[in-house]
């Protein structure tokens, strides 16, 4: 059976979904967390000493 033009659309549509999540999305969203949790640990020693103080 051969493909339809929906068919050929959605592939395409979905390929490009893949990339811009595994490319773009998930290295920006890892990116941001570590930011964040290495903000959060240094705001949190400004405050309270290094640790073992």
């Amino acid at each position: 059976m051969s493909a339809t033009p929906p068919d050929v659309n959605r592939r395409r549509r979905e390929l490009w979904v893949f990339v811009f999540l595994t490319v773009v999305l998930f290295p920006l969203l890892a990116v941001g967390i570590v930011s964040g949790y290495g903000f959060v640990v240094w705001i949190w020693q400004i405050f309270t000493g290094p640790p073992g103080v």
